[in-house]
């Protein structure tokens, strides 16, 4: 039994024994908007018990200041800035400034951190060597988890976690040399020569051009597609306490070095039940095949018993509307216009927005289109295959993770994170030799 009560100095929460009657008080802490949360820290002490949380979706695992999720009324918020506002007047760098340092850049300010990350850009020239040793048909982001660990083998003049100034040298490399990797993994796997990235374009615009230019010819960034791809990156740059940034943080937590911990949450990020969910919808609609199956499969998406999911509808933490979506679907619909692509795929994946949309069971049940049904549809529009999704995810993520591990690692209070269990094997029972054994 559980209540909560209010002295003059502390909210409190008490917890009863119903056995014994006897009770505790724990503290409350309030955040600057959201829930509250009961601090338990002192449970095991005062009652020897510990909480059980399976996949900690009832537990804060921390205080952070960068971003806020209201999964009831579909808002996201980097630094008390909505996502709308963000993706509509802001740039990916701008962003990615607003998450490491906690407010907008001014001019000067903007102008310094985009030398700042630009000028990172390149890549020591011995890593090309490093992709040599991966099999051509190999996954990206198999690739990526490697590449990026080993990072920390030629810039270990900034892996001192301690020092403010090796700490954000190596958030810029992060930022800025991800992007370089990406696009290089990209370029091992269809066989075609690394591009060396350009100081005279954007950040979108650089990526795009490693992606797609050959030395062959000039290539010419097409503007929609560059603003297309920022977009994308501002909507996937933060996205709270997922298992991805989870990862990074539990792996800060033992001091590793940056690098290493945004590695373990690229692997974190390959898990198709977090980054893959773009590249699913691609594959869901490889299964629907034609627009005259919509019917059907729309159909069996409604039937409990039936396996088939509609992939790119609804969301596990908005249960009204993904607030990224409908920034995306403006930049989807300008890309597929621009492009003028006919690509039967591409064309299903509009009917099929359409029939669901018109749909009472979706409408009734908020089951609407998500980021990650519009990124799929772009990406695969601009010329990426299905094996590169997750790996753009990562490039954008990248941002959020190393503000995420900045902001733990220069907490005065870091500790290693040391999450228990519930014990459920055998107890103590005596050895007995092989000879005895039946």
């Amino acid at each position: 039994m559980a209540k909560e009560a209010q002295n003059q100095n502390q909210k409190t929460f008490t917890l009863t024994n119903d056995e014994t009657g006897e009770s505790i008080q724990l503290p409350v802490q309030d955040g600057t908007v959201g829930p509250s949360v009961i601090d338990v820290r002192k449970l095991y002490a005062q009652t020897g018990h510990f909480t059980f949380d399976p996949s900690f979706t009832a537990t804060g695992s921390c205080k952070s200041r960068l971003t806020y999720i209201d999964g009831e009324e579909g808002i996201l918020m980097h630094r008390g800035y909505t996502i709308e506002e963000l993706a509509e007047h802001s740039s990916f760098l701008e962003v990615a400034y607003l998450l490491l340092y906690g407010d907008l850049p001014s001019s000067e300010q903007m102008t310094k951190f985009d030398h700042d990350i630009t000028y990172h850009t390149m890549v020591h020239e011995q890593i090309n060597y490093f992709y040599r040793g991966f099999r051509r048909d190999a996954h990206p982001m198999a690739i990526m988890c490697g590449i990026v660990g080993a990072l920390a083998a030629f810039y270990h003049d900034s892996l001192d976690i301690h020092d403010p100034e090796q700490r954000e040298i190596s958030a810029h490399r992060l930022i800025a040399k991800i992007p370089t990797l990406a696009a290089m993994t990209y370029k091992y796997t269809i066989g075609q020569p690394f591009m060396y990235p350009r100081n005279d374009l954007n950040f979108s615009e650089n990526f795009l051009y490693m992606c797609f230019g050959l030395p062959a010819e000039p290539y010419k960034v097409n503007p929609i597609l560059a603003n297309a791809m920022d977009k994308i990156m501002i909507l996937h740059a933060d996205h709270e306490q997922n298992a991805s940034t989870s990862t990074v943080r539990l792996a800060g937590s033992s001091q590793a070095n940056p690098f290493a911990c945004i590695s373990s949450g690229i692997a974190s990020l390959w898990g198709p039940s977090h980054g893959g969910a773009n590249q699913a919808v691609l594959e869901m609609l490889d299964e629907i095949g034609d627009k005259k199956n919509i019917p059907e499969f729309l159909e069996k998406a409604k039937d409990k018993d039936d396996p088939f999911l509609l992939m790119g509808f609804g969301h596990r933490v908005y249960k009204n509307f993904d607030p990224r979506a409908g920034v995306l679907k403006k930049a989807c619909d300008e890309v597929l216009d621009d492009l003028g692509v006919h690509d039967p795929r591409l064309e299903l994946a509009m009917e099929l927005e359409r029939i669901a949309l018109e749909d009472p069971y979706f409408v009734d049940r908020k089951l609407f289109p998500n980021v990650d049904f519009y990124s799929g549809i772009i990406l695969k529009a601009m010329g990426f295959p299905t094996s590169m999704f997750t790996v753009l995810f990562a490039v954008a993520r990248t941002v959020g993770w190393i503000s995420q591990w900045k902001e733990m690692v220069e907490e005065p209070t870091l500790r290693i994170g040391r999450p228990r269990q519930l014990y459920t094997g055998p107890a103590q029972r005596p050895y007995v030799p092989m000879n005895k054994r039946k």
